[in-house]
């Protein structure tokens, strides 16, 4: 049941990365490719009626996070507080930065809250990138189950903090990958000149994210040694990582051969294989202690009774399977390309 739980977990904020994350890319690259305020609607409109969904995902994980793991939820919430308000911030400014620059027809209001969409949402996927940095790595948990982490760390792999040299190499993963899965969705939801732009990006982005993705591969196996020996120890779980490398190459060739649905999907396999290898390499462990592994949290010694997991099953799965369906009745709904005035077609 405990590992049945750290699936779900896993699953749900893998549906959240993938979901959200094209939003998170059409806003990271969408002052590059929509140059022109009729442009610029359209990209608004490609992502509107699923932006707000998305962010459901993140709000359900976290409480199935409180629900299933409670020492997990406030040892992180707690000792990443700083950071969990930063991204509150973030999600509130992309979220009116999308409402409010349309309310005053005057190209100035619309720039500044251009500006803000963008640069928000190049933040969170950086955020999150440092996130899993974190996760990664391990934080260091004490035996009370509890730890404090500065916001920003030194300039070497051995001085940590919640953002330091390593965490920010994840960080420019996160940018870079988001990136290319929004201008991959760009290029399948948008048409002419502005999908053609789009499929520029996504291919120039795709190079960068597979790069930094090396690198923070590579920084990983110097730094967290127990995370590579997880790795090494478990080749069963070696198709993911290999496969999301994999798609991302035949995402790049798709949207470059205009195929791009196809690259669409490939963009949401490469970020969900990672995600994936990610969890497990790190099972059973939610929460590494760079202390001592004796203070690991993880999904035994760290959940709730058997008891409330096995009835909060019961009440999961009908309610993911209304979630599930009425993600599939929105995608239908809105399906084909979109134009400036939102219409699909």
């Amino acid at each position: 049941m405990n590992a049945a739980w750290f699936a779900i977990i896993a699953l749900m904020l893998t549906a959240y990365t993938v979901l959200d994350g094209f939003d998170f890319g059409a806003g990271i690259v969408h002052r590059f490719v929509a140059r022109t305020e009729a442009e610029r609607r359209t990209v608004l409109a490609a992502i509107g009626p699923l932006w707000d969904g998305n962010e459901v995902w993140l709000l359900a994980s976290g409480g199935v996070l409180v629900f299933a793991f409670p020492r997990v939820y406030a040892a992180a919430f707690s000792g990443l507080y700083l950071p969990l308000m930063i991204v509150l911030w973030l999600l509130i400014l992309r979220g009116i930065s999308i409402e409010f620059r349309s309310k005053v027809n005057q190209p100035l209001w619309r720039e500044a809250w251009d500006t803000v969409f963008a640069a928000s949402s190049a933040a969170m996927a950086v955020v999150l990138g440092v996130a899993i940095g974190n996760v990664v790595r391990g934080v260091p948990l004490d035996a009370t189950g509890s730890f404090h982490e500065d916001l920003f760390g030194g300039t070497g792999l051995r001085h940590p903090g919640a953002i330091d040299l390593y965490t920010s190499v994840f960080g420019l993963v996160g940018l870079a990958s988001f990136g290319a899965h929004g201008a991959t969705f760009l290029a399948w939801k948008t048409s002419g000149v502005l999908s053609a732009r789009s499929a520029v990006a996504a291919r120039r982005l795709w190079v960068a994210a597979l790069v930094l993705l090396a690198l923070a591969t590579l920084l990983t196996a110097i730094d967290v040694p127990a995370f590579r020996e997880c790795v090494l120890k478990r080749p069963w779980l070696w198709p993911l990582p290999i496969g999301a490398v994999a798609a991302a190459f035949i995402a790049r060739a798709s949207v470059s051969t205009a195929r791009t649905f196809r690259a669409f999907l490939a963009s949401c396999a490469f970020l969900g294989a990672m995600l994936l290898a990610t969890a497990a390499a790190l099972f059973p462990v939610l929460l590494r202690s760079t202390i001592a592994d004796d203070f690991d949290l993880d999904a035994y010694n760290a959940a709730s009774e058997r008891a409330s997991l096995v009835v909060g099953l019961w009440v999961w799965v009908p309610a993911i399977a209304l979630a599930i369906g009425y993600f599939v009745y929105l995608f239908r709904s809105f399906r084909g390309k979109t134009d400036e005035t939102g219409h699909h077609y």
